[in-house]
């Protein structure tokens, strides 16, 4: 059996040798093959090597409710977040939650302090947020009564008192076209 084996190698090494096939796969596989292995790892290397900073929110449902810190839209998966009173770590009253993927490729994360209300208010609690993105760790203050919440529904509040005014100043507006016009307004005339 060696020898067919040794006898068809011959033919393959005379048949490369003859139409310089050996010395094309030689040529490809020293300079165009490690050029395009170069390029896909420089591509790799770019995303897999950034870094992209954590944005983190503390918020509370309501003042009995537990106290969430929670960091999304940051890359690479690794990230420590961790809970302190006064400067001293937490451990007890901690939940942290897994590392959950965003749909554009970065993570999310949470960590759930359970406290009550009383303990809230009577001492001062940070979330801390360690990520390779970070020159230093991220302290963030909690204080009761202060949401991320609070602010959005303000925001929201404001933009629809806007709209009712811009309704109201379109319709006062239109009413005043009709009347100079001389055509009598429909709604909210006095006759």
């Amino acid at each position: 059996m060696k020898s067919l084996a040794n006898a068809k190698a011959v033919i393959t090494e005379y048949k490369w040798e003859k139409t310089q096939d050996a010395m094309f796969h030689k040529a490809y596989l020293e300079n165009t093959c490690v050029q395009w292995l170069e390029k896909y790892v420089n591509y790799g290397r770019s995303t897999l090597e950034r870094k992209v900073s954590p944005e983190v929110s503390l918020f509370q449902k309501d003042s009995s409710s537990p106290v969430v810190c929670h960091a999304t839209g940051f890359y690479i998966k690794a990230v420590n977040i961790s809970w302190q009173k006064y400067g001293e770590d937490l451990h007890e009253d901690v939940e942290l939650r897994e590392t959950l993927p965003n749909q554009d490729g970065t993570f999310q994360k949470r960590s759930i302090l359970t406290v009550s209300p009383e303990e809230l208010n009577k001492h001062n609690y940070t979330c801390i947020i360690q990520h390779s993105s970070l020159e230093k760790k991220m302290v963030i203050s909690f204080k009761p009564g202060v949401s991320d919440g609070g602010s959005v529904g303000i925001i929201v509040g404001v933009v629809i008192v806007l709209l009712l005014v811009s309704c109201a100043g379109v319709f006062i507006l239109m009413k005043k076209q009709m009347i100079k016009s001389g055509l009598k307004p429909i709604l909210g005339s006095s006759s």
